[in-house]
Formats: structure tokens, C-alpha cells, sequence
């Protein structure tokens, strides 16, 4: 069964959602991440999806106390991402009550580094990210885009044993138009034993039912349930 991952945004310590990655496009839907992640674990969701945006913009970490404070008042199972440079930055997100860490441009950048950090906490704690225009990787924000295709980048962490990972569309992202189905099949179809959560254009029910017929393992949800597009609470069936 497909597993349900709502996504909570950080901006100014307030949860926000942007449209295609654009900053100037963010609309803040909760003043209180914490607040919203209890909301999230009453409807029986078990895990939450933390990005770090002030972090990504900065380099490093900003919010890791939001990060503890939901750590401490829930049990969700959290992975969390945004400003992460080094193991120590590593392991500080760990500490703070991550269990996995969501890793994006870096991983792109300086794939020896992230394999690195596989090694010195496993490779279950490492949730790897690709965001992608026409199967081509972007970075920095999607800011730049790379010749660097979805299936070789994929491949480089596949061959040493890491098997969790989510991928965006760009097109797709925050605009409640539908996820990018055959992106995930295709994927898929390439590497069949990873743990692959799509994330982008989820609008509905009907969209994750189609996620799951694609064989993918989870589904990142931000704007659709922010804006009451899903009920988190029929979610839990």
C-alpha cells in the first residue's frame, strides 16, 4: 500500500507552499509547523515530509528547533532536509529527531559525499532527492539545470546500495495539475527494487491511486491537503 507523506515547507518558521519552486510565489498556510504536524499525526498519518526552505536559501541548517519540537510532540517519522553540507550537519538532524535526511543538490554535486554519509549512518537513514524538467536533474533550487538525466543519477546511488528516494517534477510541483505517472513508471520500470515516493501535482484522491498502481512506494501531498483538495482523515483508509 502506498504511504501517505504530507509535506511541511519552512519559511520565517511559518508553513508555506510554493508554486514551481518560486520564492516569491509562497503562500503561508500556518503560522505554527508544529501545530500542523500534530494535525497531521491525529488523522493517522505517520509520516511528514520537513523541508528546511530558509535553510536551502541560507546553506545551512535554520529550523532544526522546529525540527525537535516536532520530534518531541509527536511520533511521526520524520525526514528532513534543507542547508545540510556536512556529516556533523548530518548528524545534528538525526539528533534532533530525524530519522531519515532528504538530500537534493548536494547529492547531484557531490555524490561522494552523500555515499559517505551512507556509510557512516546506513543507508536507510539517507532519502534521496531529484528534482527534474524533462528528466533532466535541476539544482540550487531548480535555479540550474544540469545534462545529468534522472536514470544515470539514480544509478550512481543504486550501485552502492542505496535504495530510498523521491523525485520531483518541476512542471508539476505546486500546481494541482496531476503528478507526472509515466516519470515514476518509467523510473521505475529502470529500478525496479528501489523505494521510489513521487512528489508534485498530487490534486486528489484519484492521483495517488494512480501512484500506487505505478509501483510507487509513497506520496509527498502539500498544496492539495493544505487547500482541502484531500481530507488527511480519509487518507488513513
Amino acid at each position: 500500500m502506498i504511504e501517505i507523506i504530507p509535506a511541511i515547507d519552512i519559511i520565517d518558521g511559518k508553513c508555506v507552499r510554493l508554486s514551481q519552486g518560486d520564492f516569491a510565489s509562497g503562500t503561508i498556510y500556518n503560522s505554527s509547523p508544529v501545530e500542523t504536524a500534530k494535525k497531521i499525526e491525529a488523522a493517522g498519518i505517520r509520516r511528514l515530509h520537513i523541508v528546511d526552505l530558509d535553510g536551502a536559501r541560507q546553506g545551512k541548517m535554520v529550523n532544526v528547533a522546529t525540527l525537535v519540537e516536532i520530534a518531541r510532540q509527536t511520533s511521526l517519522q520524520i525526514d528532513y532536509g534543507g542547508g545540510i553540507k556536512t556529516e556533523a550537519d548530518v548528524l545534528a538532524a538525526l539528533n534532533a529527531g530525524a530519522q531519515m535526511i532528504n538530500i537534493g543538490s548536494i547529492a547531484m554535486q557531490q555524490p561522494e559525499r552523500v555515499l559517505q554519509w551512507a556509510n557512516s549512518f546506513g543507508a536507510d537513514k539517507i532519502f534521496i532527492g531529484a528534482d527534474v524538467m524533462d528528466y533532466k536533474v535541476a539544482i540550487n533550487g531548480w535555479q540550474q539545470l544540469t545534462d545529468c538525466n534522472i536514470f544515470h543519477f539514480i544509478e550512481c546511488f543504486y550501485r552502492a546500495g542505496l535504495k530510498h528516494f523521491f523525485c520531483t517534477d518541476i512542471k508539476k510541483d505546486g500546481m494541482l495539475q496531476g503528478p507526472s505517472v509515466q516519470l515514476y513508471k518509467d523510473i521505475i520500470q529502470a529500478f525496479p527494487s528501489i523505494s521510489l515516493v513521487a512528489s508534485g501535482g498530487v490534486s486528489g484522491i484519484k492521483d495517488i491511486e494512480e501512484l500506487e498502481k505505478s509501483g510507487c512506494s509513497g506520496a509527498i501531498i502539500g498544496k492539495a491537503w493544505y487547500e482541502c483538495l484531500i481530507d488527511l482523515s480519509t487518507l488513513k483508509k
